[in-house]
């Protein structure tokens, strides 16, 4: 698809993502030169969600850690929709790291995916699908900035006008990524704030620990994947998920639990216990991200090694490197089908 036109002034240049929902096309906005995203959906989509999404960001879109839309709409057989085009997600830097964060970067992470959580609380929306995929680092200025993607299972939990909050429904099917998952939406209820925020306190412990005890269950169906998920989510108190690291992140996930359904969770109380550990610790936050160090370290190793001069790394050159083997993958795995 790629020289293809939409909105009357992005042009589709190559493939950089992909999943059940479609297709994301790196773009170029004609008028301005400026590089999008544009991402794709078949109209004859089982359980479309594109455009849906699209309204979202329009209404919640500009704040801190929220992408701005420029367009969406319909062209020929596909839903549209065009973002900023932003980073790498955490879970490619992860595993650019070995999958292995140094604590400074994880608690840098914290502060700002929970204040990305805020901010789309405040407009009345949960998340509900919170994992490591779904949060993007920034490009150029906004290089250390993280930002929340991927509306498409968002649902509001309260009217904006009146203020009134969703009933807390029992026997709901599990919606979202099941490793992170809060224990109560496995158990069937209604997610509100505290769900979204008891999945990132799961997704920090899988950047502390590098992997989840209930990880790998990719080839079981998905009723048997949740229920065996669940059970190991009880097995494992978080207690004892946390026991080799600060005790702050075990007081965060306690504090999740401590919520009532309809809660409004005070945010600046687990950005305050986790800053605690870079106070105890000594942590200087200013410290660049672990993907930039180790990036420029093995410049450095490569200058040492071949003799080429290592120049210090624009901001956006590991983003385009790994952008660019992504791309490529994909257009292998496509080869492959054909």
């Amino acid at each position: 698809m790629q020289d293809v036109i939409v909105g009357q002034r992005f042009q589709l240049g190559r493939k950089i993502g992909a999943g059940s929902f479609g297709d994301i096309h790196l773009g170029t906005n004609l008028e301005t030169n400026e590089e999008v995203a544009v991402k794709l959906e078949a109209v004859t989509a089982k359980t479309p969600q594109l455009i849906y999404e699209a309204k979202l960001y329009t209404l919640i879109g500009g704040a801190a850690g929220i992408p701005n839309i420029h367009w969406y709409g319909n062209e020929g057989k596909h839903n549209v929709m065009v973002l900023d085009l932003l980073g790498p997600s955490l879970e490619d830097y992860f595993e650019f790291c070995s999958y292995k964060f140094s604590l400074r970067t994880i608690l840098r992470l914290a502060e700002q995916v929970i204040t990305c959580i805020e901010n789309v609380h405040a407009k009345n929306y949960l998340h509900r699908d919170i994992k490591p995929d779904n949060f993007v680092m920034g490009l150029g200025k906004m290089s250390n900035q993280v930002h929340i993607i991927d509306f498409g299972l968002a649902k509001r939990y309260q009217d904006p006008e009146t203020k009134e909050h969703i009933p807390c429904a029992e026997g709901k099917n599990l919606t979202g990524t099941a490793e992170y998952s809060s224990l109560n939406t496995h158990l069937g209820f209604e997610q509100s704030r505290r769900d979204d925020l008891e999945s990132i306190g799961f997704m920090l412990f899988y950047f502390l620990r590098g992997e989840l005890p209930w990880q790998g269950m990719d080839d079981l169906q998905s009723a048997e994947k949740h229920k065996r998920i669940m059970k190991k989510k009880v097995a494992n108190p978080i207690e004892d998920l946390g026991k080799s690291f600060p005790s702050e992140f075990a007081t965060y996930f306690n504090y999740c639990r401590s919520l009532d359904f309809v809660d409004r969770p005070d945010y600046m109380y687990p950005r305050m216990i986790l800053k605690e550990i870079c106070f105890r610790e000594g942590l200087d936050v200013e410290v660049p991200f672990d993907w930039h160090l180790i990036y420029e370290n093995k410049k450095v190793e490569n200058e040492a090694r071949y003799g080429n001069k290592a120049e210090k790394t624009e901001e956006d050159e590991l983003a385009l490197s790994i952008r660019q083997r992504k791309s490529t993958a994909l257009e292998n795995e496509s080869k492959e089908r054909r």
